[in-house]
């Protein structure tokens, strides 16, 4: 089977059963994204990037599966359903399980306007808004069980090891977008933390607060309109990743209205989980949290600066997104 043709096949409206007037191609490093006028159809890249593995149609299969159903707690109405796709003729059809050599996700179509990073952009994001999100998130996670799976998740162990993890692999850009102070100073206080606090992290164990969670709660996830809030693209290919603290969610989304000059944004949201959950001692360990994530970010976008194909002016700005993500991280602490 050639991907390429597959994918040439999916940019052509009659390829679905819906007849858009239209089809626009998404790409993303891990996804084929196919944006029709009132529904979405993505497939999986077959990668292996360490931390996913796509690279065999069973993976594939597999992943897709659970991207529905992980994404279902928090959006049902948006993700719809699996779709083999087979081939057939000298060509390919959807919904056709007879010879399947693709699965796509198929999703309602959602207004990328209304996406919370968008509006915020145009300064049409208020308190009240996020006061909506934030109780709307304690309605989904109370629903999801800290089982005996997820509380392993919420060991000190386990969070130590992503914690160090996320500075041995940042050492080398010392002197690059992180000086070697803020470096410094920002390891012995994660470590100081965690070596201080371990009665925090059981004490939330115990609460019932380590949960099968989003992993990638941000501003780019997340849609308001005016039918209801919609949250999206929670990780499904990575358990480490999503499992964890709820505290460590609520600290993503707050981290990023903080970067995005929005604190009182990304405070209302805080104090209407809490209010709505009852979960007062997520602030116990929240800095520790929003540092971790920023930290995260930082990370992930110096990644990008060992991309030797990288032009001048994305090396630039790779390196002043990473810089401003390190700072951040170094701001809760100061």
């Amino acid at each position: 089977m050639s991907t390429k043709r597959l994918v040439e096949f999916l940019q052509t409206p009659g390829a679905y059963p819906e007849r858009p007037g239209a089809i626009r191609l998404v790409q993303t490093h891990i996804s084929w994204v196919f944006i029709g006028d009132d529904f979405v159809y993505k497939l999986k890249k077959p990668v292996d990037f360490g931390f996913l593995d796509f690279t065999t149609l069973e993976k594939r299969r597999f992943f897709t599966h659970e991207e529905l159903r992980l994404n279902r707690r928090f959006s049902p109405d948006v993700y719809l359903e699996v779709v083999p796709i087979s081939e057939a003729d000298d060509s390919f059809r959807l919904k056709d399980d007879s010879a399947v050599i693709e699965y796509a996700l198929k999703m309602k179509r959602i207004d990328e306007g209304k996406m919370l990073f968008e509006l915020l952009r145009k300064g049409l994001v208020k308190k009240e808004d996020m006061v909506k999100v934030g109780r709307h998130l304690s309605s989904i996670y109370a629903k999801i069980a800290s089982d005996e799976k997820a509380r392993s998740f919420g060991t000190l162990d386990t969070i130590a090891t992503n914690v160090i993890e996320n500075f041995e692999q940042t050492r080398k850009y010392i002197n690059g977008p992180i000086s070697q102070e803020n470096f410094d100073a920002l390891e012995s206080w994660s470590r100081r933390f965690m070596d201080t606090g371990a009665h925090l992290f059981d004490a939330r164990i115990a609460g019932g607060h380590i949960k099968d969670c989003h992993g990638d709660l941000h501003l780019q996830h997340i849609c308001m309109e005016d039918t209801g809030i919609f949250i999206f693209d929670c990780i499904e290919f990575n358990e480490r990743f999503r499992f964890g603290d709820v505290a460590s969610d609520v600290a993503f989304l707050s981290m990023d209205f903080d970067y995005n000059s929005h604190s009182e944004l990304g405070d209302a949201f805080v104090d209407a989980y809490i209010e709505a959950s009852g979960d007062s001692s997520m602030r116990d360990v929240l800095k520790f949290y929003k540092v971790y994530r920023a930290y995260v970010r930082a990370k992930v976008t110096s990644f990008m600066l060992d991309d030797t194909g990288l032009d001048e002016s994305k090396r630039h700005s790779a390196h002043e997104t990473a810089k401003k993500y390190y700072d951040l991280a170094y701001s809760y602490i100061g």
